[in-house]
């Protein structure tokens, strides 16, 4: 028989974050007591308003096919929340939904990328980056934001990592998984070389709600009008309002790059589903009470978990600004307790532990895990007193 596969999906890499979380959900379906923190999801339900408004628009029969690019009344609604959160005018034309903000960033790339265009990734990054730009026939090319710099890129690395192929650079702010957040001057800095150099930005903003400590979040697309000319903004209602299951992200750029990408979209998913459209109508028009709710929740459980997980014996760690992710550099806590490599550590915490943690290897840190703190405090207390006993129990000098 001939090959059943195409050349552009025999490299890639499986999401580390669904294998794992799916691992310990099997573990748990078998009775055996783990406690994942894997996911990155928020661990409250969507708020009432917004499952009243999706009960309301079924109920009012609003369950056809709606525009590929998205409902016109969720466009004004992404529209109004871009101009008072963001200070940021869009029009219609330049923005499109999409079935999350995975689908919306896949679509972005199908649409920009020829083949060979490089896009400039900085590390630690989301696993699903390198594999879309790759299944769009770009080239990643990554450049490390380290410890010492915050897990930030400067804008010396990025001007430095420009070829004459380059197309784009991704910023995620604050980013997934080391929760670090660019400040408005480290943007402009930025966005200063990608003007310079003509490149389009990809302004990752999945988790702008989440952010701590007094830190207000900047996008990149505010810096001037230059810069939001060449900025293609992403974001959604998945980590802000609780609806990752509801699958609504959102593109808001440039008209050409929109336009292509409905055109795509027309073809593959038809629209984002209609009832999560009405439902993140509301989550964008109505009461913001239930986000700072849950904003002030991941606050208050990072100030609990984190002195506990700094104090790891191997273990060190920043204190992240935004998101709900701990970036602990582990290499040390690994080779003291006999493991030959960081997944090796985290297979056994699994196994033993019973602690589910996301490998840093899918993120291009493979010295370091990812925890999610999108959990009930009394389980990631617990969670975190596990990992201390693990690692005590085998440390070897």
């Amino acid at each position: 028989m001939k090959n059943l596969l195409a050349d552009r999906v025999k490299t890639l890499t499986p999401s580390t974050t669904l294998a794992i979380t799916a691992k310990a959900k099997a573990m748990k379906a078998e009775g055996i007591d783990v406690i994942g923190l894997g996911a990155g999801e928020p661990d409250f339900n969507t708020p009432r308003n917004i499952l009243d408004a999706a009960i309301d628009s079924m109920e009012k029969g609003l369950t056809k096919y709606t525009p590929a690019g998205g409902l016109p009344v969720l466009k004004e609604a992404i529209i109004n929340k871009l101009q008072r959160d963001n200070n940021l005018a869009y029009t219609p034309g330049e923005v499109m939904v999409g079935v999350g903000a995975k689908h919306v960033l896949y679509t972005l790339f199908q649409v920009i990328l020829n083949k060979g265009d490089e896009v400039i990734i900085p590390i630690p990054y989301w696993v699903s980056y390198p594999e879309q730009v790759k299944l769009a026939g770009g080239v990643p090319v990554y450049v490390e934001g380290t410890a010492e710099q915050q897990y930030k890129i400067t804008p010396e690395q990025l001007r430095e990592a420009i070829t004459d192929n380059t197309k784009a650079v991704i910023i995620n702010s604050p980013s997934n998984p080391s929760g670090m957040i660019y400040n408005q001057q480290e943007l402009a800095a930025l966005a200063a070389v990608a003007v310079e150099k003509d490149i389009l930005i990809v302004s990752d903003e999945i988790y702008e709600k989440l952010v701590y400590g007094g830190i207000t979040h900047h996008s990149i697309a505010q810096v001037s009008q230059e810069v939001k000319a060449r900025t293609i903004v992403v974001n959604g209602v998945a980590k802000s309002h609780s609806m990752t299951g509801w699958r609504i992200g959102y593109a808001a750029g440039d008209a050409a790059i929109i336009k292509a990408m409905t055109d795509l979209a027309s073809h593959s998913t038809s629209n984002a589903t209609t009832t999560a459209q009405y439902a993140a109508v509301e989550a964008y028009n109505g009461s913001q009470d239930a986000v700072e709710h849950m904003r002030q929740a991941f606050e208050g459980r990072l100030a609990t978990i984190f002195p506990k997980v700094a104090a790891i014996p191997g273990f060190s760690v920043l204190q992240p600004q935004g998101a709900f992710y701990l970036l602990p550099d582990v290499a040390e806590a690994a080779k003291h307790t006999g493991y030959e490599s960081v997944d090796a550590f985290v297979s056994a915490l699994l196994t033993e532990a019973k602690v589910a943690v996301i490998p840093g290897s899918g993120f291009g840190a493979p010295n370091t895990i990812r925890l999610s703190y999108a959990t009930s405090l009394e389980l990631l207390e617990e969670a975190v007193r596990r990992m201390d006993e693990f690692v005590k129990a085998k440390w070897q000098n």
